[in-house]
């Protein structure tokens, strides 16, 4: 909190604005979780059904993050943020208007293929709510690294980050204590949107900066900058800088989308008296404790080390939900999580800042978080596949668990340039060769 204090108090107000409305998207969202996988099944879905509705959700954010990403850039962050609430506060109605339609089996007229209505209608408006992150989450990051000095830029990314696990701690929690009603609980976070939209409307859009040219902090060298208008989205995806905190995000996005997807179905499937949202809580209160320490340590001690413990700490959350036999042991993933998503997000969002010019950071968050994306999309139905197939849960958390080491291995050792950079940047505090200065 030390970075926040010293800045203007028209500033600090603004922030604490976002800060509220983040609070809100993030409730809103999170508050979902409980029951949607559960909701989804209540029409008969299979649990690779349940998985495809469920990555329906990854397969929007694919869709929209470029476009969102271009948004955040070339009109501005609060556009975007507005979106990105208005979806929390629409979507919720649609998944209830879905249930109220009466229910065919539509048969596909070359395939032969029958597929439920239902399930198609809950997959397009959980594509529809992945509109929400796309939009939201890139411009928030973006603004708050605009008006972050950049000696403290890890800290007040980490400390204004906050909001997720509050609002991820807060709402799950809402939502399992509703969960007796569908109606109740999904239109609750549709109010949760709603009051997140007028915390947005009132907020001040951040300066911008449209320089083609901006001058390094020490000396007289300049760094050139790409005009996001004129540089492919996707292209930049395979460049140093971006392609291996991506791909490091894929594998834990297949982590964090089995989670959300499988651990209600784990629950109910175990027969435990036990509310679900506790779970992610549990996980919220961890993100919440270690992002008051590792943003402001990563600005003294580097980026790499901080990212290494967040993927570490994901493998255990993955191996516990693995071995797991009683709702204890759930919740000890779930502070497991917690650790990681608030190690990992934050400090490779702050990693961006560090990698990208103030007039890129929209295309830069939202190329990384693409993998994010992506790893989720691909979670549901993949894993969902696998728990048909075996008749396990448990195996599915532990696949997830070995692709988020597999992850930890690739980040220490391809991290940099070479190995051997890789080696000091990701365990001993090496400096990022790719950071602009």
């Amino acid at each position: 909190m030390n970075a926040f204090r010293k800045l203007e108090p028209e500033l600090q107000r603004n922030l604490i604005i976002f800060f509220c409305a983040s609070l809100c998207f993030w409730g809103g969202l999170a508050g979902m979780i409980p029951n949607l996988a559960l909701y989804v099944g209540s029409f008969g879905a299979s649990n690779q059904e349940i998985g495809w509705v469920m990555a329906s959700f990854a397969v929007g954010l694919l869709f929209f993050r470029p476009r969102m990403a271009r948004l955040t850039d070339q009109v501005g962050r609060k556009p975007a943020l507005l979106t990105g609430v208005l979806v929390i506060a629409i979507a919720p109605a649609l998944y209830l208007a879905v249930g109220l339609l009466p229910q065919t089996i539509w048969v596909l007229p070359i395939l032969g293929w029958q597929i439920k209505s239902v399930t198609v209608l809950l997959g397009l408006v959980r594509m529809f709510h992945g509109l929400s992150v796309a939009a939201f989450s890139t411009a928030y990051t973006a603004a708050v690294a605009d008006l972050a000095p950049p000696q403290h830029r890890g800290e007040l990314i980490s400390t204004m980050s906050l909001a997720s696990p509050v609002g991820m701690a807060l709402g799950p929690a809402l939502g399992g204590y509703l969960s007796g009603s569908f109606v109740l609980a999904f239109l609750t976070m549709t109010g949760m949107g709603s009051i997140g939209t007028l915390c947005v409307l009132s907020a001040k859009e951040p300066a911008r900066v449209d320089t083609l040219q901006l001058e390094q902090t020490e000396g007289t060298a300049v760094q050139k900058s790409i005009r996001p208008e004129n540089t492919p989205f996707w292209s930049l995806l395979l460049t140093p800088p971006i392609r291996i905190p991506a791909l490091i995000l894929l594998m834990v996005g297949i982590a964090f989308g089995s989670l959300v997807t499988f651990v209600p179905l784990y629950v109910q499937d175990q027969g435990w008296a036990f509310n679900i949202g506790l779970i992610y809580t549990a996980s919220a209160i961890a993100s919440f404790s270690i992002r008051t320490l590792t943003g402001r340590a990563s600005d003294r001690l580097g980026r790499g080390r901080f990212i290494s413990l967040g993927i570490f700490c994901y493998t255990l959350s993955m191996f516990t939900l693995w071995l797991s036999d009683t709702p204890e042991t759930l919740l000890l993933a779930g502070l497991f999580q917690g650790a990681g998503s608030g190690t990992t997000i934050p400090i490779i969002a702050a990693l961006m800042a560090d990698r990208s010019q103030p007039n890129q950071r929209g295309l830069t968050f939202g190329l990384c978080m693409t993998g994010f994306d992506l790893g989720i999309a691909l979670a549901g139905p993949l894993m969902g596949s696998i728990a048909d197939y075996t008749g396990s849960y448990a195996i599915v958390f532990a696949i997830a668990g070995l692709m988020t080491s597999l992850g930890l291995i690739i980040f220490i050792t391809t991290s940099s340039k070479d190995i051997a950079h890789s080696i000091r940047f990701a365990l001993n505090g090496g400096r990022d060769v790719y950071a602009i200065k």
